[in-house]
């Protein structure tokens, strides 16, 4: 039995009852994490959470395609679409972090969300929102937090800097989400050694697989928490 299983496993009063739990994904990018996460969903009758909503930062994610393949609405917030190309070029970047959050904030409460997952997604949330979801939203970081964390610290750049220290292993972290920036409570951590000629682009690959473990173990764990709180 996988981590994940075990989790949800050992909340059997609650998936007895087939509760589940309300939740958006938050995406940037290719979402594969996203779809670590619908593949879950789809072949585990016991899963927790169940993905109601996908929102992008942006039009060009394909993690937006994968959403529409499983039938999950989508919606694109990136600071454009909320605020007017005009207002959004003329935006400083924390009017456009806040007007992301508001309007995050707002299809959640639209749509009952109860449990937020961003998965890849490159906007710092700020606000209400953190306030509102304080428990109930988890990031996945492609590092082993505290180090390698903070504004500017994702995707190549993270595995540049991981190379450039010379540390001997990295990993993924998921926590939840805060005021700061990778800065959450830590919920879990997979690990990979480093390898002699590693490459920002080979360490990445290799650490995909275990991102995809980290983030369905972690939804599992909170999911049930929050379904046992409702």
């Amino acid at each position: 039995m996988n981590k994940a299983a075990e989790t949800c496993s050992s909340e059997s009063s609650v998936h007895k009852q087939n509760k589940t739990c309300k939740t958006a994904v938050l995406v940037s990018g290719g979402g594969t994490n996203l779809q670590a996460l619908i593949d879950y969903e789809k072949t585990h009758a016991d899963c927790p959470f169940r993905i109601e909503a996908v929102f992008s930062d942006t039009k060009k994610a394909y993690a937006i395609e994968r959403a529409s393949k499983a039938g999950i609405r989508t919606e694109i917030v990136s600071p454009y679409a909320i605020l007017g190309a005009q207002r959004a070029a003329h935006a400083s970047k924390d009017e456009k972090r806040k007007a992301v959050s508001k309007r995050i904030l707002a299809l959640c409460k639209e749509r009952g969300i109860e449990f937020i997952v961003l998965a890849g997604f490159l906007t710092v949330l700020s606000g209400e929102l953190i306030d509102e979801y304080d428990g109930r939203m988890i990031n996945l970081h492609p590092a082993l937090l505290p180090d390698f964390g903070g504004e500017g610290m994702w995707g190549h750049h993270v595995h540049e800097a991981v190379l450039a220290s010379g540390k001997k292993e990295s990993g993924c972290t998921v926590h939840f989400v805060n005021s700061g920036c990778d800065t959450g409570k830590i919920i879990l951590q997979k690990k990979i050694p480093v390898l002699p000629g590693d490459t920002p682009e080979s360490l990445a690959a290799r650490l995909a697989g275990e991102e995809h473990k980290a983030i369905v173990e972690a939804a599992c764990t909170v999911a049930c928490m929050i379904v046992n709180r409702i």
